[in-house]
């Protein structure tokens, strides 16, 4: 009777430690993932990942945003969420200028470990007369994930365009999951509705910003260059770009 006594208090007892232990083990966990994931965002160490970088639509994300990408960090980042199979960066180069200034952070992301893709901008003249520039990569960034989505687990779209719905539609069906990383943040927001919907996960680039952003040790000059917009007004100074190289 006395052991039948015991045997009833004791197994509550250990029922109770037992579960202690696991919510700290858990609670441990959570946060050792949470210096290297965002836990929203369900991220796997077998699934093979990778990026698709639209580089003027980020780059105005960010700077609507007030911070500076460091694209070793956004790299270092990235492979510790997976397997990061490739990191593709899209642009668009001016060639008929003497200096291009989207041309050092090209070159210094092809030694880097990002794949660049690029062509040269196409000019014209709109019907008011006034010059334009062109230099549109979406059909370029379709192709690759198409060809490379067989291959892939997890896709991190970094755009909002909102005419990569269908593409991100069509991976989806070959079973690969489909983050977009944009921002909801600014005014009118970076990040067209219709595509944030289809994705399997939204990331919002303020929430990665802490992880991905450069430190300023000195203010940078206002005229830094950056990656060209798709449709680019002569007059508009939208070359703007942050001191990339600075580890």
């Amino acid at each position: 009777m006395l052991t039948n006594i015991v045997t009833i208090l004791w197994v509550p007892v250990l029922g109770i430690f037992a579960r202690g232990f696991s919510s700290a083990f858990m609670i441990g966990s959570v946060t050792i993932m949470s210096k290297k994931q965002l836990p929203h965002i369900p991220f796997y160490p077998e699934e093979k990942l990778a990026l698709f970088i639209d580089g003027s639509n980020l780059y105005a994300a960010a700077r609507s945003l007030d911070f500076d990408i460091d694209y070793k960090k956004l790299l270092r980042w990235a492979s510790e969420q997976g397997r990061l199979v490739r990191a593709f960066y899209y642009t668009a180069l001016i060639e008929d200028q003497d200096y291009s200034p989207i041309r050092p952070l090209v070159d210094w992301l092809d030694y880097n470990g990002y794949t660049m893709v690029t062509k040269p901008t196409k000019e014209f003249v709109d019907s008011q007369g006034r010059r334009k520039i062109k230099g549109n990569m979406d059909i370029e960034l379709a192709i690759d994930m198409m060809e490379m989505s067989d291959n892939l687990d997890h896709i991190m779209l970094f755009s909002g365009d909102g005419d990569f719905r269908r593409l991100i539609e069509a991976v989806q069906r070959k079973g690969v999951r489909v983050t977009v990383v944009s921002t909801v943040k600014t005014s009118p927001p970076m990040v067209a509705d219709e595509l944030r919907r289809q994705a399997d996960h939204f990331l919002d680039l303020q929430d990665l910003a802490r992880m991905i952003s450069r430190v300023h040790d000195i203010k940078e000059p206002a005229n830094a260059q950056g990656p060209a917009d798709d449709d680019i007004d002569d007059e508009e100074d939208d070359l703007q770009m942050p001191e990339f190289i600075r580890s």
